[in-house]
């Protein structure tokens, strides 16, 4: 999935906001937490990463080009390698999941907020 193509996703959720973090990821957020990162520059380029569920952590982390990602995978956080073996409609798929997931532990009065326009 190409960056505008992930941007354009993500940007689409309820909600959704981006910025720039660490001087060169671009990170999304849903109710100010997290839920998918973009490396933009440097060695990592084009590593992603995002939440799944607790029990596909271990499943996904088995595929080829997909590992625990660095400081979150405590969290079910997982790093997508550029040349990994997920389609865009997978990749597209988990992307929503961590969106979801996220989103569900937000305080109810502000996920009553993220409602689509």
């Amino acid at each position: 999935m190409h960056e505008d193509q992930l941007a354009r996703l993500c940007r689409g959720l309820p909600g959704a906001t981006t910025d720039i973090k660490w001087d060169h990821d671009r990170v999304w957020s849903v109710g100010g937490k997290m839920f998918a990162v973009l490396v933009l520059d440097g060695p990592q380029s084009g590593r992603l990463s995002f939440k799944v569920a607790d029990d596909r952590f271990l499943e996904l982390t088995d595929l080829q080009g997909v590992h625990p990602a660095p400081y979150l995978a405590r969290a079910h956080w997982i790093s997508l390698s550029p040349g990994h073996v997920l389609s865009d409609g997978e990749v597209e798929a988990l992307l929503k999941g961590s969106y979801e997931l996220v989103r569900s532990r937000l305080p109810k009065k502000l996920r009553e907020t993220l409602t689509s326009e």
